[in-house]
């Protein structure tokens, strides 16, 4: 009991001297308590800009990611600890909570996704396999492997769709289907998690990333993108990690079963 007294005035000290420090009252500090959040795709433009919010917060998580050097790195510049894995390979999720061990989380933020375009006539099945596979079945391995873990911490999930789930676009029949399936999973784990485990879900449009690069390394192309988006620009991982991490946060206790759209009004206004 006093050990625990102690850690939290040494916590509640270290966000006064934060607030201070960023010129601004404690009660505007986003406060992440001293447990862990789950980051997976932690180097994608997403992953990474939520793992340098939360750090920035004061927060402390976990990443991973598939390559080595670039998580490490991650890693090494955030101070947190971290798993090589990729989430297609069998049995990812039981490396991850081997690494994890007896520490506790009670945030989880599956940052992964991929963009798989092509017209119907040039799809095959296994088109279709890998892409629910990498976006939707690697989402329930994790959550299955950390549902205990995140019940006894009333933890929170945060996962991705995309504006293409619900908004039709040519050639988009692969990646859209796959992410109306990750809004069909949240819904009905928000359902199945409730009160125990909040589970939302937010749909980007485009944004700036590795994958996407193809996309967007034509100046005249991006422009053109851009210019389908009320707020005429191409988002970022800065645009989404604040929400993110207030997701993953008690401060959204009774915000669950959401698809939050941050798509520069792709979605409604453009």
């Amino acid at each position: 009991m006093m050990n625990s007294f102690i850690n939290i005035n040494l916590y509640c000290f270290y966000c006064k001297i934060h607030a201070s420090l960023l010129g601004c009252p404690i009660s505007q500090i986003m406060v992440f308590n001293l447990m862990k959040k789950l980051i997976i795709g932690a180097t994608g433009s997403i992953g990474s800009a939520v793992s340098r919010n939360i750090q920035k917060n004061g927060g402390k998580s976990h990443l991973v990611g598939r390559n080595e050097k670039e998580i490490s790195s991650l890693a090494n510049e955030l101070g947190s600890s971290f798993t090589v894995a990729d989430v297609l390979n069998e049995n990812f999720s039981d490396k991850i909570i081997s690494d994890l061990g007896n520490e506790e989380i009670d945030g989880l933020a599956f940052c992964v996704g991929s963009i798989d375009l092509k017209p119907l006539k040039l799809t095959k099945k296994s088109d279709y396999m890998q892409c629910f596979n990498l976006n939707l079945i690697s989402a329930t391995e994790i959550i299955r492997a950390t549902y205990d873990k995140l019940k006894k911490n009333k933890g929170s999930i945060v996962l991705f769709s995309t504006v293409a789930a619900r908004k039709g676009f040519l050639n988009h029949s692969i990646i859209s289907s796959a992410k109306a399936a990750v809004e069909g999973l949240t819904v009905a784990l928000a359902a199945e998690f409730a009160p125990n485990v909040r589970v939302n879900c937010i749909a980007p449009s485009l944004s700036k990333s590795k994958m996407a690069g193809s996309m967007l390394k034509n100046e005249k192309m991006a422009e053109s993108i851009a210019k389908m988006h009320a707020l005429k620009r191409i988002g970022e991982g800065d645009d989404f990690s604040s929400l993110v991490n207030f997701l993953l946060s008690k401060e959204s206790s009774w915000i669950t079963g959401q698809i939050i759209g941050v798509d520069g009004g792709r979605s409604s206004v453009a």
